[in-house]
């Protein structure tokens, strides 16, 4: 299997390897990253996060994206397809290092990260799946323009507020924007 690997204006959008387990671990180690994402991680919990990660690559032909910035070379976050046993649907989530708050990366990630899906998983929807109380995340999901859609609970019974959009909207707004 090919990996793929994105570039936008200021990021670089590959799959996890190994290496980007300390970074991976310091964003699941943040109160303030994961309040919404299940709490701080061990180390540990955060390996077999990444490893999840990987391992959904080869299981499914995409998963979640190590978001690394161009100029730097620093690992910001994680971002993608994330479609695990039992999710509610199609969905593009993202989880950012504090540090990398506030500079548009989560919009600009997860933008590319739809396009990918669309084009090359045959998705017909992304959704995402937040927090009611996540209002950052809300606001990356309406800049996007994915619209609130429901309200729903994931595999584990958390209730999240779905927000979404189908591929021709994306389309749409994409040939619109350009």
């Amino acid at each position: 299997m090919t990996h793929p690997l994105i570039e936008t204006t200021r990021l670089i959008l590959r799959p996890p390897v190994e290496d980007d387990v300390d970074s991976w671990a310091a964003l699941d180690a943040d109160e303030r990253a994961v309040q919404f994402i299940g709490g701080c991680q061990s180390r540990a919990n955060s390996w077999q996060g990444l490893a999840t990660a990987v391992g959904m690559w080869t299981l499914r032909g995409c998963g979640l994206f190590s978001v690394v910035e161009r100029d730097t070379g620093r690992w910001v976050g994680r971002v993608g397809p994330w479609v695990p046993e039992g999710a509610i649907g199609t969905e593009v989530g993202w989880a950012f290092s504090p540090a990398a708050w506030g500079k548009g990366y989560a919009t600009e990630a997860a933008g590319a990260a739809m396009t990918w899906a669309f084009d090359h998983c045959g998705w017909t929807e992304v959704i995402h799946c937040i927090d009611a109380d996540n209002a950052p995340s809300i606001a990356v999901a309406l800049r996007l323009g994915s619209p609130w859609l429901r309200v729903d609970h994931e595999a584990d019974g958390k209730e999240v507020q779905v927000y979404g959009q189908s591929r021709e909207a994306w389309r749409a707004r994409a040939g619109s924007a350009g």
